[in-house]
């Protein structure tokens, strides 16, 4: 454990941010980083709890303890093995993770829980600066080939753990460049992409090959994966995203949040985007539907462009500060959060729903009209009541759908695949990470739905093991799930 006594002389510290009105002026990480004695001491508040439910709470099974105890003791490289033993990216999770670490950490009953997410990244960004991190390539290659199907964390962290296990991989990428909705889908300013690149060089140096313009069951047909390669890992994505189909929804300014995020993530990059195509907030009033993070990303870049004003939509009621009677500790507390794109700007509408899209004689988007709606609650199942005469208008120029995803696209791959669907239109799989198809396995949001980073690098590394005592009838590759 760190300093027996620290819970109790020290409270838990904000994370530091740059300030708003310098942030807003570039794409840069919005977070400052901690100075080490600051942070030091906030490791040391981790306690003696006994049985660290930080354990359950991180689907990686993180250390969180040994690790907090490490950098309090100012064992920096001994920390950065600890963390790189259950997570092959700790530089993405400490920096877009929600934590669910946090949310069950046993501190967290009466006081707030150790700062886990801050610590991790200093962590990684101590181990980066002072040349720790390494490629580590196969001494022995196995002579096995596997082919792994999208660029995100699942395939990444799959990708990773099979080549140092002697495999030949390969990542099939269908955009131009790596890194799935790491590169295009988290905005610079939440995650710069130096962090993804480097990551990149370290895992082609151990082997990895990486292929970009690469779109299954279009320009590459699924028989050349499965007729030149062992072994395939659908690692996809739930790409589909949920469609708000209500009058007006064909009008020119309403647009999937993904469209939007991804136009702007190439920018960015330095990419030139058509005038007749780009998609921008600024001058203009906007609204994002939906009050997640992926809504909470085209807020922060909104901001950014510039927009005249912009309001988030949500059709859930406002949480409360504190966990309520029903959200007992170690659930994942469901309380009201406020992101680092929130305290530059903007209004949040709660208990709103969006009942029709209006235009001009011209096609464009020029309103929203919403209502108010209240959640009745059926036999256990939640509906959202219209209240009578609560109609209300919006300026809005540019409307942005952020209301998740449902399930992973199945025209091409994975039709030509022929592989089974759970019933929420899922991958399937046999709890082994194998799918209905021989030596077709599939990990992350493609079989799990729209989830956390942290569940798909588990999810990775656990079908990594998988494949890999597939090929070779046993694996000491460490799973976690």
């Amino acid at each position: 454990m760190a300093k027996p006594t620290g819970f109790l002389e020290l409270g838990r510290d904000k994370q530091p941010y740059r300030p708003v009105k310098e942030r807003l002026l570039d794409w840069k990480q919005v977070m400052a980083p901690w100075p080490d004695p600051t942070l030091q001491a906030q490791a040391s508040r981790c306690m003696d709890c006994g049985i660290p439910f930080c354990h359950n709470g991180c689907p990686l099974g993180n250390l969180i303890p040994d690790w907090n105890d490490l950098v309090y003791r100012e064992q920096w490289r001994a920390a950065i093995d600890r963390l790189h033993a259950t997570n092959n990216f700790p530089e993405f999770t400490g920096t877009l993770c929600p934590a669910p670490c946090e949310g069950s950490c046993v501190l967290g009953i009466n006081d707030n829980p150790v700062t886990i997410k801050a610590v991790e990244l200093a962590i990684i960004d101590k181990a980066w600066e002072n040349g720790w991190i390494r490629p580590q390539p196969a001494e022995k290659k196995t002579g096995k080939k596997v082919a792994i199907v999208g660029s995100g964390p699942a395939g990444l962290a799959a990708a990773q753990q099979l080549a140092r296990a002697g495999h030949a991989v390969t990542v099939f990428e269908r955009s131009d460049r790596i890194g799935g909705l790491l590169r295009y889908g988290i905005p610079e300013f939440k995650m710069e992409k130096y962090r993804l690149d480097r990551r990149m060089e370290q895992m082609q140096e151990e082997g990895v090959e990486f292929r970009t313009n690469a779109y299954i069951g279009q320009n590459i047909p699924v028989s050349t994966l499965t007729g030149n390669f062992d072994t395939l890992l659908l690692a996809g994505g739930a790409s589909q995203a949920r469609d708000l189909p209500i009058p007006g929804r064909e009008l020119k300014g309403v647009h999937f949040a993904m469209e939007y995020l991804t136009q702007a993530g190439r920018d960015c990059h330095g990419d030139s985007i058509p005038e007749t195509e780009c998609i921008s907030a600024t001058g203009k009033h906007v609204v994002v539907i939906g009050g997640g993070d992926t809504g909470a990303d085209c807020l922060g870049t909104v901001h950014r462009q510039k927009a005249a004003s912009v309001h988030q939509i949500e059709i859930m009621p406002r949480p409360p500060e504190k966990r309520s009677e029903g959200n007992p500790w170690p659930e994942w507390p469901n309380i009201y959060r406020v992101a680092s794109a929130h305290e530059e700007g903007g209004k949040r509408l709660y208990s709103a729903s969006t009942t029709r899209f209006i235009g001009d004689d011209k096609g464009n988007l020029q309103q929203l009209e919403l209502c108010r709606v209240e959640i009745v609650h059926n036999y256990g199942r939640i509906t959202f009541n219209e209240v009578p005469r609560s109609h209300y208008l919006l300026p809005c120029q540019l409307a942005l759908l952020s209301m998740g995803f449902v399930g992973p696209e199945k025209k091409g791959m994975l039709e030509d695949l022929g592989v089974r669907f759970t019933d929420r239109n899922n991958v399937w799989h046999d709890g082994g990470w194998k799918t209905s198809v021989e030596g077709v396995f599939t990990a992350g949001d493609m079989q799990h739905g729209q989830s956390l980073i942290v569940w798909a690098i588990a999810e990775g590394r656990s079908a990594a093991r998988a494949i890999d005592r597939y090929l070779m009838g046993a694996s000491e590759l460490p799973a976690p799930l």
